[in-house]
């Protein structure tokens, strides 16, 4: 079934008003936030009025010094858990790893002499030549040198062989 298009004006109607709702629900999150936050602050904290005497002042300031020794403790309690599960996510990645295996990388042929491999074998401190060409002995090749002479004159030279054939056909 063919679609049909959406009018201009009408897009522009429905984009105004997603952003009113976006802009409603906006301020109803931070009027929600403004909320709990004073709630958390009247639980916490009560209401703030200077003392008028020492004794009330000393005991108001021994309050809040135990509210932030609590305050302390938890944020100690809490970095603790944090480094805690921390160090199991590490662990746990690191397993994961050695199951998995090592993947080796698929390595590049390269050329090289028995000279460079040694070399990078053993480091550039030890020089150990590996020329075999070098320790083979050497042969030198006999050429022979073969006269070309003319059949006719091979023949002639074996007159005696020519007569023994000719007697056997007789």
């Amino acid at each position: 079934m063919s679609e049909k298009k959406m009018t201009s004006s009408r897009r522009h109607h429905l984009k105004s008003v997603m952003l009113q709702i976006a802009a409603q629900r906006l301020e109803d999150e931070a009027a929600d936030i403004a909320a709990s936050r004073e709630q958390h602050l009247s639980d916490n904290c009560g209401d703030f009025s200077l003392p008028s005497t020492v004794e009330e002042l000393q005991k108001l300031c021994k309050e809040y010094h135990s509210k932030c020794d609590k305050v302390d403790e938890d944020r100690y309690d809490a970095e603790a858990k944090v480094t805690k599960n921390d160090k199991e996510i590490d662990e746990l990645k690191f397993k994961v790893k050695e199951m998995k295996g090592m993947k080796k990388p698929a390595l590049k042929k390269v050329r090289m002499s028995a000279d460079q491999m040694l070399q990078a074998l053993l480091g550039s401190k030890h020089k150990v030549t590996m020329d075999l060409r070098s320790n083979l002995k050497q042969v030198k090749k006999e050429v022979k040198v073969e006269e070309a002479s003319d059949w006719r004159a091979n023949i002639e030279d074996k007159k005696d062989r020519k007569k023994m054939f000719e007697g056997a056909e007789a």
